[in-house]
């Protein structure tokens, strides 16, 4: 896992064949220092710098993650798939298919427009960017189509590069792959935080500092606070109890149990934010595209208005998280589908009948739990947005005290760790057998997967030997430029 990860973040400093990035890195700068937090800081996070590189792995494991989304809500509302979910590990096999054959079309159109943007409009996708003619953006010999060409090529399959180690960290290293992924590239720009904040106290000579040693004990002490609130919130929830009576199936007697169904107060998790961000993004920029094209200052003002920072952006963005939390679960929640599998199954909810009673119970119970973490999930979104307005915290420090990125963060890593935890216990579950065969014939067997599995890792060594080489001579070389 941590070789892939190693590969991952070399792979973020080799260019696209073609483009100069460092114009793009003077961008991002200028970007920083004006504060800006619109579509590109966003994209970069997520990414884990690779946009402002200008690399191979520009669009990163988010085409990947988006037909994973679209295939979501796509067996919501279309029976075929809704089926395929039903059939076990062969329908899901078919789902992972069509997910693949979706991650290829979306990085392909998500590249060549990307790449065309770049190309003859700059100053479109990154607002304020003056190109500058000694330095120009594009210097392929071949011309700006064959940029775009090859361009499209060669980040596409960056994507399911991506999308490929993501698939072999969840088969064969810890914890989710593509969450890994994500996480990993969060946390790469906290470095870039740590200066950022040693900068904001210790600015250059004859300047007040922005923030004060206490006002730093502070934001520590509120950064603390979301992680406990989010851990709180991601771990959070309601128990229900369901009783199975006695049963016989064929020869066997099945004795009556207990078990509980858990209902987790953040059932959406971190889709809310991000489908709000998404959707206030695209009025501002589109609003702003068309002043560019038509010079109408009503489209100006328009894009103005939901600026982050102004009163119309954050009514906009508390009430769609909101909505978008009871959303999700309205589509993934099937109250009527698990009231009917409880039953089947010879269960039932201790003072509740069976059948529509039982979904309606489970309707009801959801609908409070998702009341009460929609607030919860509200507060620490809005965290960073009143950070950012009233203490003029920049972007990259924070993106670490709320919103989509530190729930992300703790979420995988609560998940890893749980993993980790499961991995250690199966690898020592043979320990209370001290004498005897048993435990030498446990060990061999031990010893022999362990060697199976380093043998079915050889198919990963040269191409995981290819990239690191590639990623340092890469570095070295935009070191030494």
């Amino acid at each position: 896992t941590l070789g892939l990860i190693c590969v991952v973040r070399l792979g973020t400093h080799i260019p696209v064949p073609g483009l100069d990035p460092s114009s793009i890195e003077i961008f991002y700068d200028q970007l920083t220092h004006r504060g800006g937090n619109g579509v590109m800081n966003m994209l970069n996070l997520f990414t884990g710098g690779a946009l402002r590189s200008g690399s191979i792995l520009a669009l990163g494991i988010m085409p990947y993650i988006n037909a994973s989304i679209f295939m979501q809500l796509f067996a919501a509302v279309e029976p075929h798939m809704a089926r395929l979910q039903q059939e076990g590990d062969v329908g899901r096999q078919k789902i992972s298919q069509y997910t693949r054959y979706a991650t290829i079309g979306i990085a392909a159109i998500q590249s060549v427009m990307i790449l065309y943007a770049l190309a003859y409009f700059p100053s479109n996708i990154m607002q304020g960017f003056t190109e500058d003619p000694s330095h120009p953006l594009i210097i392929m010999i071949g011309g700006k189509v064959m940029f775009i060409i090859c361009g499209t090529i060669i980040m596409t399959a960056g994507a399911l590069l991506l999308m490929w180690v993501g698939e072999q960290m969840t088969q064969y290293g810890i914890g989710n792959g593509t969450s890994l992924l994500i996480t990993v590239n969060i946390l790469s720009g906290m470095p870039t935080a740590g200066r950022e904040l040693w900068t904001m106290l210790h600015p250059s000579t004859g300047v007040e500092p922005p923030l004060n040693s206490s006002q730093v004990i502070l934001m520590i002490g509120l950064l603390l606070i979301v992680v406990a609130g989010i851990v709180a919130l991601t771990q959070g929830m309601r128990k229900i109890p369901v009783h199975y009576a006695k049963r016989v199936v064929g020869r066997r007697v099945f004795q009556s149990q207990s078990s509980f169904l858990p209902l987790k107060a953040n059932f959406a998790g971190v889709m809310p934010i991000i489908f709000t961000s998404a959707i206030l993004m695209f009025p501002q920029q589109l609003f702003y595209w068309l002043h560019a094209w038509f010079g109408i200052s009503l489209f100006q003002n328009i894009a103005t208005t939901f600026t982050p920072g102004t009163t119309v952006f954050y009514c906009c963005y508390t009430f769609l998280i909101f909505a978008f939390s009871f959303f999700w679960v309205s589509l993934m929640f099937k109250p009527v589908q698990v009231a009917d599998e409880i039953k089947r199954n010879g269960g039932y909810i201790p003072g509740v009948p069976p059948g529509e009673p039982t979904a309606k119970f489970l309707d009801f119970t959801m609908t409070r739990l998702t009341f009460a973490g929609a607030i919860a999930l509200t507060a620490i979104a809005v965290i960073p947005q009143i950070l950012m307005s009233v203490k003029q915290v920049p972007w990259n420090i924070a993106q670490y005290f709320g919103g989509s990125s530190m729930l992300i963060m703790v979420a995988v890593l609560l998940d890893t760790m749980r993993q980790v935890e499961t991995f250690l216990l199966q690898r020592h579950y043979d320990g209370f057998l001290r004498k005897g065969r048993a435990k030498s014939n446990a060990s061999r067997a031990t010893q022999t997967l362990d060697q199976q599995e380093i043998r079915n890792l050889r198919p990963l060594w040269i191409p995981l030997g290819i990239l690191i080489f590639a990623g340092v001579l890469a570095w070295l070389y935009n070191r030494s430029h």
